[in-house]
């Protein structure tokens, strides 16, 4: 069995959650087997690493939250910085902040102003691409702070919502799901 195809089997799936209709995949089992969690955090060190060979990212940039339970850990390995993007009214100092909008409404992302400098290369993590708006909000921060996104990373893309289409960089999702 390929890791991507353990990793899938250990998702959990919860049929009509949040609503009817919707399928919600549930990455907190990963989380529970260090099997299952060292094979998730060895295969996307080992695509960051065969994908950007001779320009490692300077940054890891979590998303709010679950990009947290990741990304500190993938930056510890790379030697690179991480730095968390939070909901609005969440970080203490001077913030940079971009809204975006969301399924019902709009919302805030923020970031330390000075976490990323310019120049530095960053790779975006979190747990799931659907309508793209949180990513490309992280995006914005980014690029606001002078930075260069490399790469959108994920462990479970939703392809049929075309959240990809709103990000400034390729995105890597080790599990597509369908609709």
């Amino acid at each position: 069995m390929s890791d991507i195809a353990y990793l899938k089997s250990c998702l959990g799936v919860h049929p009509d959650f949040p609503k009817k209709g919707i399928t919600f995949l549930d990455i907190f089992p990963l989380l529970r087997s260090p099997l299952a969690f060292e094979t998730l955090i060895t295969h996307l060190i080992h695509h960051i690493l065969t994908t950007f060979p001779s320009s490692r990212p300077d940054v890891i940039v979590g998303l709010d939250a679950r990009g947290f339970l990741i990304g500190p850990i993938i930056a510890m390995r790379l030697g690179a910085a991480f730095v968390p993007v939070r909901k609005g009214g969440k970080l203490p100092g001077q913030v940079e902040v971009v809204k975006y909008e969301k399924e019902y409404g709009t919302d805030e992302f923020e970031m330390q102003a000075g976490a990323v400098e310019p120049g530095q290369k960053c790779i975006v993590i979190d747990d799931l691409i659907a309508t793209g708006g949180s990513a490309a909000a992280a995006g914005e921060l980014i690029k606001k702070s002078g930075g260069v996104t490399l790469e959108y990373l994920f462990i479970v893309s939703l392809p049929f919502l075309k959240g990809h289409e709103k990000l400034d960089a390729p995105i890597y999702a080790l599990i597509e799901a369908e609709d």
